[in-house]
């Protein structure tokens, strides 16, 4: 298990969007968020104190959680120096980084001469089965995103939330680091082997109760050419009863590809719906989530309307406005 509550490190995170792990930390868990250490040049700030080790460690921290998401998901030679003091302060690491901090021998000897613990939950700790495409009992919806981190994990938790305080069978179902560090559990779905993608979700979504929901956690998108693989495996493994569209109407172009513009709502729905029905015939869109995080209230209104005239389907921002028209499409 480990250890809360937590120091938050953001290191040299370049923009906000790249700090998103501890974002759902501070989000989801705000008891377990201590503070946030920031090196310099970052420009990432989830508004908490900023603290500096023994500050966090005077606050009762007691592990430093790697919270920045990088592109392939490296540990910097200028991290290391922190996350080297860090556990001769007497934190543990915890981290969702392909970077295994097991895979550091620095790290490793300094931990054991301290006697911390290095967490890595990016590591399957299970045998995952080939998927084998039997039906499950239990209903099933996946949010599909039009990029990545769109905000496909904060729709799935927050329709979660809504069904729970209706007293609905609910679950949230964790799929990637974040996740995992916000429920504890889940599969590290980008770290497991390929083959094994798929039925590493049927294992994560087993048969329920014919009323129970299940919110999987999407990952990747269909069009984004560096993690579509990913979001295949959870549209085939999770077969879906419902897909969610997920959408971030302010970007230029897809996360880390200048050179892709972001497909549309309505490309979206048609590439993810036939590739749904493969696995669950009976599959259907219900509705849209738009991450509408930088835009004012009145644009974010205007701009829902829009989308719900054009696409036929409820929309609405889960985080800001609530997830109850997305819950009653569920329902429905």
């Amino acid at each position: 298990m480990i250890e809360t509550p937590y120091l938050l490190f953001l290191g040299d995170a370049p923009d906000q969007l790249a700090a998103k792990v501890a974002q759902g930390i501070k989000d989801w868990r705000p008891e377990n968020a201590v503070g946030q250490y920031r090196m310099d040049g970052c420009k990432a700030d989830l508004g908490l104190a900023d603290m500096d080790l023994a500050a966090a460690k005077a606050a009762g921290a007691k592990t430093l959680v790697i919270g920045v998401a990088n592109r392939g998901g490296v540990i910097s030679p200028e991290w290391k120096k922190v996350l080297v003091m860090a556990l001769e302060e007497g934190f543990d690491l915890a981290s969702g980084l392909h970077n295994l901090l097991r895979d550091e021998p620095d790290l490793v000897a300094v931990a054991e001469a301290t006697g911390r613990t290095l967490h890595d939950v990016r590591i399957p700790s299970v045998q995952y089965p080939i998927a084998n495409g039997k039906k499950r009992a239990g209903k099933r919806v996946l949010a599909v995103g039009t990029d990545c981190s769109v905000g496909k994990m904060y729709t799935a938790l927050c329709m979660d939330a809504e069904m729970r305080k209706r007293g609905m069978k609910s679950s949230f179902r964790a799929t990637g680091q974040t996740g995992i560090l916000i429920t504890g559990e889940g599969v590290p779905l980008d770290a497991v082997i390929a083959d094994f993608m798929a039925g590493s979700v049927e294992w994560l979504t087993p048969d329920n109760d014919d009323d129970h929901w299940d919110h999987i956690e999407g990952q990747g998108s269909l069009f984004h050419v560096s993690y579509s693989g990913v979001t295949m495996a959870l549209i085939h493994g999770g077969q879906p009863d419902a897909l969610i569209l997920a959408h971030e109407p302010t970007r230029t172009h897809m996360r880390g590809l200048p050179e892709y513009d972001l497909p549309s709502l309505t490309a979206l729905r048609d590439m993810a719906l036939p590739l749904a029905r493969v696995a669950n015939p009976d599959c259907q869109v219900v509705g849209i989530s738009v991450n509408t995080q930088h835009m004012d209230e009145d644009a974010a209104r205007a701009y829902l309307a829009e989308v719900e005239a054009e696409m036929g389907l409820p929309a609405t921002d889960p985080f800001r406005f609530g997830a109850g028209k997305l819950v009653d499409a569920l329902a429905a």
